[in-house]
């Protein structure tokens, strides 16, 4: 295996800046705005991105934490046992805006799984779906609303992404 570096910690440092300017652009006082990281790495995001907005802002927005491993349609083939993680939602996301926050979008599936994840906790306004990296080959038409970086990929690479609060580290690789 051979793993080539993408992005450093100053590169994920200025794409996650530039993300959370174009969320203000949308919802310039993120009033209704729920941010939503899909555990792991996308709840780490999710927590960047409230700091970042808070610090524009003034305030903190709302944010949540969603793990979909028992809303996986791979779940019966995965090795050994899956990883399942807590979610954290607000009360109520009845008539919310949620950005979706996802480190990497590959075949969509992830994002199916946390969208209907979603609907157990309400019926939010509108999803939007915020990703690092989408490296494509997309099974199910899923679309990302902001995205970071598009990062062509084989289908037998795939893309690591390490971050500081889990990792140690702020880092893109692709591995091959």
């Amino acid at each position: 295996m051979t793993a080539k570096a993408l992005l450093g910690k100053e590169e994920i440092a200025a794409v996650v800046d530039g993300l959370a300017l174009q969320i203000l652009a949308r919802h310039p006082d993120c009033g209704n705005l729920i941010l939503v990281g899909i555990q792991r790495r996308g709840a780490d995001l999710a927590s960047r991105f409230a700091a970042l907005l808070a610090s524009r802002i003034g305030r903190r927005p709302a944010i949540g934490t969603l793990d979909i491993n028992f809303y996986r349609d791979d779940w019966t083939s995965i090795e050994g046992k899956p990883l399942i993680g807590a979610s954290a939602m607000p009360a109520n996301v009845d008539n919310s805006v949620i950005v979706l926050v996802d480190d990497v979008l590959f075949t969509g599936r992830t994002v199916r799984a946390a969208l209907e994840a979603l609907l157990d906790y309400g019926r939010p306004r509108a999803v939007e779906l915020l990703v690092l990296i989408d490296r494509g080959h997309r099974e199910l038409p899923i679309q990302a609303d902001y995205v970071g970086r598009v990062v062509p990929t084989g289908l037998d690479e795939h893309v690591d992404v390490l971050l500081t609060e889990r990792d140690g580290e702020d880092s893109v690789r692709l591995v091959s």
